[in-house]
C-alpha cells in the first residue's frame, strides 16, 4: 500500500517506536547523556527501529522513569500520539475533565490505538461507547469503557449506542465502514475522525467540506510533538494510562512479531525485545 511513499531505498529497517538507553550523544545535546532511559518516536521514512540501536532526535525523545518499563513506553508513541491527537485537537476533547459532555465512540478499540483512546478519553468529560470482538469486551470495559459492542452483531455493524447515545466524535481506528453507517449515529456537528483514511475517506471529506455540513469526516495525519510523548509517559507513570502488551518477541524472531501485526487481531501492543 505504501510502496509509492516508501522506503525510498533498501536497506530499509522498519519501525519507529523505541525505548532503550542512551549509549551515546551528538553534539549539542545537552539534555540527555549516556545511561539515560528514554522512549522515542523515529522518522517514519528513516525508520531503524527493529534494530539494537537506532538513532532519534533530541525533540522526539524524552526521558523514562523507573515506573515505567522498557516495553510500556516502546507501546506508546505511535499509537498513544494519534489517540491523543485525535482527541484533543480533532475532537477538542480536555483531558483534563474541564471541558463539556462529550460522547464518544472508539473503533477497534482493543486494538493499539484504539485501547490508548478509550482511556485518554475517560480522563475527560467524556461517555466512552466502544466496539471490538465478542473475545475483547470484559478487556474493553477493564479500560474504562461505558459501553462495548461486538462489531460482529448487528448492532455493533451498525455502531448503534446500546443507550441511544449520539456520538459528537468517533476515533475510528479500523477500515471499511462507510460514510453511511457513521451518519445516523453522529451528533449534529459530530465528527468521523479517521486514522487510516483511504480514497473514500478522503472523497467524503471533500465533499463535507464543499457542502459546509456540519458533520465532518476528519483524516488525521500524526504530527509526533516531545511534550505530547512526555505528556503520555508520565500519565504511565502516574497509573491514569496502561500500554497492554499482547505479546513479546525476541528481535532474532521479529518476522513472528509481523505476521502477528498483519493479522489486525492483536490486544494492545506487540513488542520486541533484544
Amino acid at each position: 500500500m505504501l510502496r509509492p511513499i516508501y522506503p525510498r531505498k533498501f536497506p530499509y529497517i522498519p519501525l519507529t517506536d523505541v525505548a532503550g538507553e542512551v549509549v551515546g550523544v551528538g553534539a549539542g545535546v545537552n539534555n540527555f547523556k549516556a545511561g539515560d532511559k528514554v522512549v522515542a518516536i523515529l522518522s517514519h521514512f528513516t525508520g531503524g527501529g527493529l534494530a539494537e540501536f537506532a538513532v532519534a532526535k533530541k525533540s522526539l525523545t524524552v526521558p523514562r522513569p523507573p515506573e515505567v518499563s522498557a516495553a510500556e513506553g516502546a507501546g506508546l508513541p505511535v499509537a498513544a500520539l494519534t489517540a491523543h491527537q485525535a482527541l484533543t485537537q480533532s475532537a477538542g476533547i480536555k483531558l483534563d475533565g474541564s471541558g463539556p459532555r462529550a460522547n464518544i465512540l472508539v473503533t477497534a478499540a482493543s486494538g493499539g490505538v484504539g485501547h490508548y483512546a478509550v482511556q485518554l478519553a475517560k480522563l475527560g468529560n467524556t461517555h466512552v461507547t466502544a466496539t471490538c470482538g465478542a473475545r475483547n469486551i470484559d478487556f474493553v470495559k477493564s479500560l474504562g469503557a461505558d459501553e462495548v459492542l461486538d462489531y460482529k452483531t448487528p448492532d455493533g455493524a451498525a455502531l448503534k449506542s446500546p443507550s441511544g447515545q449520539k456520538y459528537d466524535a468517533v476515533i475510528h481506528c479500523t477500515t471499511g465502514i462507510p460514510w453511511s453507517t457513521f451518519e445516523p449515529n453522529l451528533s449534529t456537528k459530530g465528527k468521523v475522525i479517521d486514522i487510516t483514511p483511504g480514497p473514500s475517506a478522503m472523497w467524503t471529506f471533500a465533499v463535507k467540506k464543499l457542502t459546509f455540513s456540519k458533520q465532518q469526516l476528519v483524516p488525521l495525519l500524526l504530527i509526533p510533538k516531545g511534550e505530547n510523548l512526555d505528556y503520555v509517559v508520565n500519565l504511565v507513570k502516574e497509573g491514569k494510562l496502561k500500554t497492554v502488551i499482547d505479546s513479546k518477541h525476541p528481535l532474532s524472531k521479529a518476522e513472528d512479531a509481523w505476521v502477528k501485526s498483519i493479522d489486525g487481531h492483536a490486544t494492545g501492543k506487540i513488542i520486541v525485545e533484544p
